[in-house]
């Protein structure tokens, strides 16, 4: 099978490699499209080394259909549709043991930890696979992933029918939060991003939507002014690192401030840099702040609403490329990365 093998940092090879022998309990997919993840732009330059050794197939967001089903697979037949969850828990921690899978302490991904979907096959054990309706595009199969981390988002933070949000980031994560937020409440929600563009398409496919360039205004106080002074139920952090802005405070500091009493951030912004915060201004508001992850059997939830035609993948597709292009991809992101959110490799 052909796949794009990282041979060393900033360097993919399409090449021709070993297709997958599929084992009792497995069950082989071809790989019809994969999407380019933030995660992915990191492992790209050897960020993540040492937890990824080079040479190996990353990609952890990908979609197919079933090639080959392995001895005493019953559930799946060749021809599904299928979107492959990357996520292998040890199972054996104690936050595995109490069900909190993604606190598991030696969380794995495929395509991160191991090879994964940037190539024709992959072979993975039946409940890492979660089928799709026929009708859906491929191309919105591979989003089944990224998705599956704005409806977790949304849970963790129990979103539901009337809650005001506010969404610092309006990239990749928090248009999907923001997605997957519009299936559980019709409430106002604020979208802040200092790029226009990230806004603009926010604001063009969502009613009830207020976007808040924070270069032109302190979205706090926008927050505030559009409330009446009240502020949002929900603040969601999906910036990771942010840039200086003169007069405006960090991102978690101002989802903290754009809370009503009583209201809830949630961060999901993964960034080494420490993120200052006056514990005083929660207090005051007894309000809460909790953390999302990856997912976490939110694939069931997701491909629903996909089925149903509930969420807009297509908003999120900047640009589709062949699979042996992955080098030219990768590196047109490196230099306009605000210009994308979901860049797809096709591995048809």
């Amino acid at each position: 099978m052909k796949a794009a093998v990282l041979e060393s940092y900033n360097h993919f090879e399409w090449k021709d490699v070993e297709t997958p022998k599929v084992k009792p309990g497995e069950v082989l997919v071809r790989i019809q499209f994969a999407s380019i993840c933030g995660t992915d732009m990191h492992i790209f330059p050897g960020d993540f080394h040492p937890r990824t050794q080079v040479p190996f197939i990353p990609g952890h967001e990908m979609g197919g259909v079933v090639a080959e089903v392995g001895e005493n697979v019953s559930d799946f037949e060749p021809g599904d549709k299928v979107a492959v969850d990357p996520i292998i828990w040890c199972g054996e921690c104690p936050a595995c043991q109490r069900k909190h899978y993604p606190a598991c302490t030696s969380l794995k991904l495929l395509g991160v930890d191991m090879d994964g979907g940037f190539a024709e096959y992959i072979s993975v054990p039946p409940h890492m696979l979660f089928k799709t309706a026929p009708h859906l595009p491929d191309e919105h199969v591979a989003l089944v992933e990224i998705y599956g981390i704005g409806f977790h988002a949304n849970n963790r933070a129990k979103t539901k029918e009337g809650d005001t949000l506010a969404i610092w980031g309006a990239g990749r994560v928090g248009q999907v939060i923001l997605q997957a937020a519009r299936t559980k409440t019709n409430g106002t929600i604020f979208m802040v991003d200092p790029l226009e563009n990230r806004l603009q398409i926010a604001e063009k496919y969502y009613e009830n939507l207020i976007g808040i360039n924070p270069k032109k205004e302190n979205p706090v106080e926008a927050i505030k002014r559009h409330t009446s002074g009240k502020g949002v139920d929900i603040a969601f952090e999906a910036v990771g690192h942010a840039d200086d802005i003169e007069g405006v405070y960090t991102p978690v500091r101002s989802c903290i401030q754009s809370l009503r009493g009583g209201g809830k951030v949630c961060v999901l912004g993964l960034s080494d840099e420490p993120s200052p915060i006056v514990f005083k201004e929660l207090i005051w508001k007894e309000a809460q702040i909790i953390t999302s992850r990856v997912s976490d059997g939110e694939f069931t939830e997701v491909i629903e609403h996909l089925n149903a035609g509930n969420l807009k993948p297509d908003v999120l597709i900047s640009k589709v490329m062949p699979g042996s292009e992955i080098q030219k991809a990768f590196e047109m992101l490196q230099k306009e990365k605000e210009k994308y959110l979901k860049v797809l490799l096709d591995f048809r």
